[in-house]
């Protein structure tokens, strides 16, 4: 006999999982800022706090990646506050953006402040100043715009969750449905969940589309609803994989529209088989493309490695949304299906072997996704990100424990099948004539309907004798009232199907906090990013001068291509007209010596017209070149050029200014 697990209204327990729900998203928003940047400035020239005797004809920002700009992106502020850059902002070279600035400018501080948004969709913001001839007062804020602003930018990002957990439930719950248990494309409770799915992510894909334009530029909730920026938003990859959503949802409306519609009138056979397996395979395609439109804006379409970062990142997705998605519908089953139509155990350990599939993908696809995120073990506990994937990873181990408490419940409900189907039987017989006196009361009136018609004003709801109305929704009621007590008596009678309810909810509890915590880490700076922003701040300076008349220039480079990021260093001493020692230094964003191929250096005085002046060091060991007699014909302010390869075909050239003489 197949055993059933009958549902009952647990509208309690609901409630503590949405409030839990609610907490976290609450958490979530309060205790991060509204946006956090996923390109970092790893240089600029000139560079944090420094002064220089001359003033500058541009000022250029490095950036870990490359990033997208506006006419405002870059200002340069004199003391007073205004703008002193002319023009647009420009890439120079590779991740380097400059913007040139009046001439004539006189002493004092000056604030350079940066507003762009990186290559996978998010809006970078901040502020940093420098000195000609001598620092000074100066009226602006030294820290530069909020990134999406704080309204705009926590709406944007509950947008951001919100998508997630539609895509969840609506690919998860669906597949729930095809794969585990197929009667349930008849179950209200899973239709209005799906449902839900797809209106929640549609709705969240129209809200991220119109605050796109504010949350890159202003940041001022008015500009939502600005047409200019929202076609320009268009343009962008961003706007045009949040289009591509769109247009996947209208074909999930169809598909939705047949599973819940044509395919619950079927027959078992053939046909419904067949009508199974083509809606299978438009599920997963749709799935599968709307996981895409995630995978092409976001960490997986930039950094290394994209063209299979971005497929990982898609089944990554899709393997998301089998488990957490099919454990909502689940639970949505195990509670609200009706007693006519009660979640068999078998498809309860379907969902399980399904669940596993989608562990084993998903440490499959995040060890991948952790070694191109982080590049480093101190990267788990020396940044943001890797501590955040600690927590996911400790959560992920916390619900794959639970889940095989699950399991050993399901098998235990298969062992005991039998019994239970008995007792159930045994509880049915009494219930029947549980009522005192109801066969007399119902069996005269049965006798007379037989022998006499209905009157018209009978049939219209108007009877000769309204008490009997009363009593037979009384009567009703105290039936329902005692069925309800009997399955109530028969699911806590039942170890086996009370365990595995509550180990079901306590899954989805972990699992909200879960998708919580990978919402979090998709909005936080990468650890490669934030070890090559660490390092460059370190070395902010374009120059030091100690008081032995050394100097040491540090520059943060990438050549774009497979491990191609580092720092290069260069120490000039003493840094004087005449014969100079010379020792270049290249690690990696870690701090550890980086062999690379070749290191070519050149000098430049610009306002003399001297140079380029080559000088080819001589390779030492690991990471380190020296060269000797290195000549500064005269004193100024030279360009130092450094050009740095990796391999054969990639390799960069980054430039500092410097005092020598």
């Amino acid at each position: 006999m197949t055993r059933t697990i009958t549902p009952t209204r647990q509208r309690g327990s609901l409630r503590i999982l949405v409030l839990l729900l609610l907490a976290v998203t609450g958490a979530l928003f309060a205790g991060a800022a509204p946006a956090s940047a996923h390109a970092a400035l790893t240089g600029s020239d000139p560079a944090q706090g420094v002064v220089v005797k001359q003033a500058p004809t541009q000022v250029s920002l490095t950036f870990s990646e490359k990033v997208a700009t506006n006419d405002d992106s870059l200002r340069v502020l004199d003391p007073r506050g205004k703008p002193v850059q002319t023009g647009k902002p420009a890439n120079v070279s590779g991740t380097t953006y400059a913007v040139r600035l009046r001439s004539g400018l006189g002493k004092g501080t000056y604030t350079v402040t940066y507003q762009i948004v990186s290559a996978d969709s998010h809006p970078v913001s901040g502020a940093y100043t420098f000195s000609i001839g001598a620092p000074s007062q100066t009226v602006v804020s030294g820290t530069g715009p909020v990134a999406g602003g704080w309204t705009v930018g926590g709406l944007y990002a509950f947008g951001r969750y919100a998508s997630y957990a539609g895509f969840i439930v609506l690919a998860g719950g669906a597949a729930f449905v095809l794969a585990c248990w197929q009667r349930g494309a008849g179950v209200r409770a899973l239709q209005r969940l799906v449902v839900g799915g797809w209106l929640t992510l549609t709705a969240a894909t129209l809200w991220l589309l119109l605050l796109r334009g504010s949350y890159t530029t202003s940041g001022k909730l008015a500009d939502v609803f600005d047409l200019g920026l929202l076609g320009q938003v268009l343009q962008t990859k961003t706007g045009a994989a949040l289009v591509s959503r769109l247009l996947l949802l209208a074909a999930a409306a169809l598909f939705i529209a047949v599973l819940f519609g044509a395919y619950t009138k079927r027959e078992e056979g053939q046909e419904k088989r067949d009508l199974t397996f083509g809606l299978a395979v438009g599920g997963v395609v749709v799935s599968a493309g709307l996981a895409t439109s995630w995978a092409m804006a976001e960490h997986a379409s930039v950094g290394l490695q994209p063209g299979i970062a971005m497929p990982v990142d898609v089944v990554h997705l899709l393997a998301v949304a089998a488990w957490l998605g099919g454990l909502t519908a689940l639970l949505v089953a195990l509670y609200r299906a009706p007693a006519e139509t009660p979640v068999e155990a078998a498809a309860v350990r379907r969902f399980s072997r399904v669940a596993f599939g989608s562990v084993v993908a998903l440490v499959a696809t995040g060890a991948y996704q952790s070694w191109r995120q982080l590049g480093s073990w101190s990267a788990f506990t020396d940044t943001r990100y890797g501590q955040l994937l600690l927590v996911k990873i400790g959560l992920v181990a916390v619900l794959v424990g639970i889940a095989s408490v699950s399991r050993r419940w399901t098998g235990r409900l298969a062992d005991g099948a039998g019994t239970a189907a008995v007792a159930a039987e045994a509880e049915r017989q009494p219930a029947k004539a549980s009522v005192p006196g109801e066969a007399e009361k119902t069996a005269p009136a049965t006798e007379q309907s037989g022998k006499e018609r209905v009157p018209a004003s009978k049939a219209a709801g108007k009877s000769d004798r309204p008490g009997d109305t009363e009593r037979a929704a009384q009567l009703a009621r105290q039936r329902a009232a005692m069925d309800t007590a009997r399955q109530k008596r028969l699911r806590d009678g039942d170890t086996h199907r009370f365990g595995l309810r509550r180990s079901v909810l306590a899954e989805a509890g972990v699992a909200v906090v879960l998708l919580a915590v990978t919402t979090w880490l998709t909005q936080t700076e990468p650890g490669r990013t934030e070890l090559d922003a660490k390092a460059a701040t370190s070395s902010s300076s374009s120059a030091t001068a100690p008081s032995n008349g050394a100097l040491t220039l540090d520059m943060s480079f990438d050549t774009g291509g497979t491990d191609g990021k580092g720092v290069v260093s260069i120490d000039l001493d003493p840094a004087r007209v005449g014969g100079n020692e010379m020792h270049v230094y290249v690690q990696r964003p870690n701090g550890r010596a980086f062999d690379v191929p070749e290191v070519k250096v050149a000098f430049t005085l610009e306002a003399k017209k001297i140079g380029p002046l080559p000088v080819a060091p001589d390779h030492i060991t690991t990471g380190h070149w020296s060269a000797s007699g290195v000549q500064i014909p005269m004193a100024g302010d030279w360009k130092v050029a450094v050009t740095v390869r990796t391999s054969d075909i990639d390799q960069v050239t980054v430039s500092k200014n410097a005092q020598i003489g």
